[in-house]
C-alpha cells in the first residue's frame, strides 16, 4: 500500500484504513486469501488498531475479508461455485438491464460510454490494472444505470464487489485487457445499431471469458505475502 497515507484522508480514521484496505482488496495488490497483518497495517497507515479492527468488521460484513480463529483476517476467496454462481446472477440482472437500457437509452448514454472507453483504452495499453478495472465498472454501469431501475443496479454493484479483487487478476494479462476492449466496442456498436440482442450477446461472452480465466486464478499457488501486511 505505497503512498497510501500520501493520499488526502476521508473525514475519519475508520472511513481511512476501511478506503484503503478496500482498494487494496479490490485492485488485487492485496490477494485472495491473503493474510492482513493488523500490527504492520496500523503501524504503516499510522492509526491505531481501534479503526482498524472497526474497518476490518465493516470489510468482512461485506464479505471482502474472513476471520478465523486464532488466525486473524484474511481476504476472502471464492470458490469456483461461487464465482460461476454470481456470474450467473450477474448474467440475469445484467441482461434484463440492457434491455432496459437500449429502450430506454437516455440522451448522452453513448457519449459517456464512448468517452469511458477510451479511458478503458487508455488504460489498457498502458497496462494499468487499476485504472482499467475502475474505467471498466464504470463503462459497465453507466449502461447497467440507463436501465432507470437503481435497486437492481444496487444488487449488481453487491455482486461486482464480491469478484473484483479477481477481475484486476484477470487484467494483468495483456490478451485479456485486448479482449475487453474488443468486447466493449462490440457493445457500443451493437447500441448505436439498435441491435439489443447482438449487445446482450457480446455481454454475455464478456461474462463468459473473464469467468474462464478466473477459474486458472483461482488454482494459482498461494501469492508471497506481501510487506506490511
Amino acid at each position: 500500500m505505497s503512498g497510501a497515507v500520501e493520499r488526502r484522508r476521508p473525514p475519519t480514521a475508520q472511513q481511512f484504513v476501511l478506503a484503503e484496505l478496500r482498494r487494496a482488496i479490490t485492485s488485487g495488490e492485496l490477494r485472495p486469501g491473503a493474510p492482513i497483518r493488523q500490527d504492520a497495517l496500523a503501524a504503516r497507515l499510522d492509526v491505531s488498531r481501534v479503526p482498524l479492527r472497526e474497518a476490518l468488521k465493516a470489510l468482512e460484513a461485506e464479505g471482502l475479508v474472513v476471520h478465523r480463529i486464532h488466525r486473524g483476517y484474511f481476504v476472502a476467496e471464492l470458490s469456483l461455485a461461487d464465482l460461476e454462481e454470481i456470474y450467473r446472477i450477474r448474467q440475469l440482472l445484467e441482461t434484463e438491464a440492457v434491455r432496459k437500457a437500449a429502450v430506454r437509452m437516455p440522451d448522452g448514454t453513448i457519449t459517456a460510454l464512448e468517452r469511458i472507453q477510451r479511458e478503458v483504452e487508455a488504460a489498457a495499453g498502458a497496462g494499468d490494472v487499476t485504472a482499467m478495472a475502475a474505467a471498466n465498472r464504470r463503462f459497465h454501469f453507466t449502461l447497467i444505470e440507463a436501465s432507470g431501475m437503481p435497486r437492481l443496479v444496487r444488487l449488481v454493484a453487491t455482486l461486482w464487489d464480491a469478484t473484483d479483487a479477481y477481475r484486476s487478476l484477470y487484467y494483468t494479462e495483456a490478451p485479456h485487457r485486448k479482449q475487453a476492449v474488443r468486447e466493449h466496442r462490440a457493445v457500443i456498436s451493437a447500441l448505436v445499431e439498435g441491435d439489443e440482442e447482438a449487445a446482450v450477446r457480446w455481454l454475455d461472452e464478456h461474462r463468459a471469458h473473464a469467468v474462464a480465466a478466473l477459474r486458472e486464478v483461482l488454482d494459482l499457488p498461494p501469492a508471497p505475502e506481501r510487506a506490511g501486511f
